[in-house]
């Protein structure tokens, strides 16, 4: 394959990797029992389509309430709100176009995001790294254990894309062009507010570069786009590109506040799968407690913290450039601050994508690569038997993906 063109090789790599998971997905098929769904043992085509799948079904068949759902005490119920916009109504579109089912509409718009991230992300990593370290890097994002995420109807694939081609267009400094993207990643998933973070903490970073105390000094090698001098055209550029994304991290929200009238509707609406209210960092502590006891547990999310750190003042980290490690802290400050840690955590942790270039660029050896990817791959194996399938537990309730 080596002689193949770039975007041919990540293709099949892609592809494969896909075809993989789609086995996994169907022998973890033949074992599901009674379920919510459908009947025992479905086929492929059905497994794939259950948990978020029939949320946004619901939001492209329905559309949105205008009264948010609530129990007796009050209390919003679980509704479409919690699902962002653009996927859904993308597939609505192809469904009309089509005539289509609009579960199978979704399921085809997340496998061709799915395949347009991977040639995304392979550019976004050739800005940092040879042609092979970069195809390996697909290849550990392609087969990361929740990477089968990325053929069934949810929104990560295409809030994937969108992030992708976003970290792109940041890191080749094309700042305005990058505004419909970021914009539509906004309406895709709620990855907003980091990148809105990230994007300012850029902006605060390029202007110490053109007026602190260091300005004008050559940056050493391996800084990244952060090596080339910031012009005040691009400043300009830059800022309106983080105000844009403020405004975008706000608007669906804002749209759910129009829309039904409460202010909180959108924070309501996703704190009903948690059973209580948004607490910041608090339900790390929780878990933290609930996992490893009163006293380890409130040290957990503290070592959790320490070993992420570690982690991005590596060599391998820090050869990604100054763009791709702000929005890795960013994406994990967030998490922080606003997740309940739970079984849909793994899944959460797909948009920490650039860490795969990271972890190619580790070590150069095939035996490292290919343990690496045997070990997702039978980690895939873990996560769709034990999160995907669906089963009850004693206390009521299940594990979710």
């Amino acid at each position: 394959m080596a002689g193949w063109p770039w975007w041919l090789q990540v293709s099949l790599i892609f592809i494969a990797a896909r075809l993989v998971s789609a086995c996994i997905f169907m022998a973890a098929a033949i074992h599901q029992g009674t379920n919510p769904w459908f009947p025992p043992a479905p086929d492929y085509w059905n497994f794939i389509t259950i948990w978020d799948g029939r949320w946004y079904q619901e939001a492209a068949d329905n559309g949105y309430p205008s009264d948010l759902p609530v129990d007796g005490n009050g209390v919003v119920k679980e509704n479409a709100w919690a699902f962002h916009a653009l996927f859904p109504f993308l597939a609505r579109g192809l469904a009309a176009m089509t005539g289509m089912g609009t579960l199978p509409a979704l399921t085809a718009i997340a496998m061709v995001a799915g395949l347009g991230a991977a040639l995304v992300i392979f550019k976004l990593f050739r800005e940092f790294a040879g042609k092979r370290a970069a195809m390996w890097g697909v290849i550990f994002v392609s087969t990361f254990p929740v990477s089968p995420i990325l053929q069934v109807p949810y929104a990560e694939s295409l809030n994937l894309l969108l992030l992708s081609a976003s970290l792109l267009l940041v890191v080749r400094r094309r700042y305005l062009i990058a505004i419909p993207v970021v914009l539509l990643m906004c309406l895709s998933r709620p990855t907003g507010v980091p990148f809105a973070a990230m994007l300012g903490l850029l902006l605060l970073w390029r202007l110490w570069q053109r007026y602190g105390p260091s300005a004008g000094r050559t940056l050493p090698p391996g800084s990244g786009s952060g090596a080339a001098p910031t012009s005040v055209r691009s400043l300009v550029s830059l800022t309106v590109l983080v105000l844009a994304t403020g405004l975008g991290a706000l608007a669906w929200p804002a749209i759910a506040w129009a829309v039904t009238g409460d202010q909180a509707a959108y924070t309501r609406t996703e704190t009903a799968w948690r059973g209580h209210d948004l607490v910041p960092f608090k339900p790390w502590f929780d878990t933290g407690r609930m996992l490893f006891g009163p006293l380890l547990g409130v040290l957990a999310p503290f070592v959790f913290t320490a070993l992420f750190i570690l982690v991005m003042m590596s060599k391998p980290v820090r050869a990604l450039g100054t763009e791709l490690r702000l929005w890795c802290a960013c994406y994990m400050g967030y998490l922080l601050v606003f997740l309940h840690p739970q079984t849909s955590t793994f899944r959460m942790l797909l948009p920490l994508f650039p860490l795969a270039l990271g972890a190619a660029q580790l070590s150069k050896s095939k035996a490292y690569r290919g343990t690496v990817v045997v070990m997702f791959v039978l980690l895939q194996i873990v996560w769709i038997v034990w999160l995907w399938a669906w089963a009850p537990l004693p206390g009521g309730g299940d594990y979710p993906p």
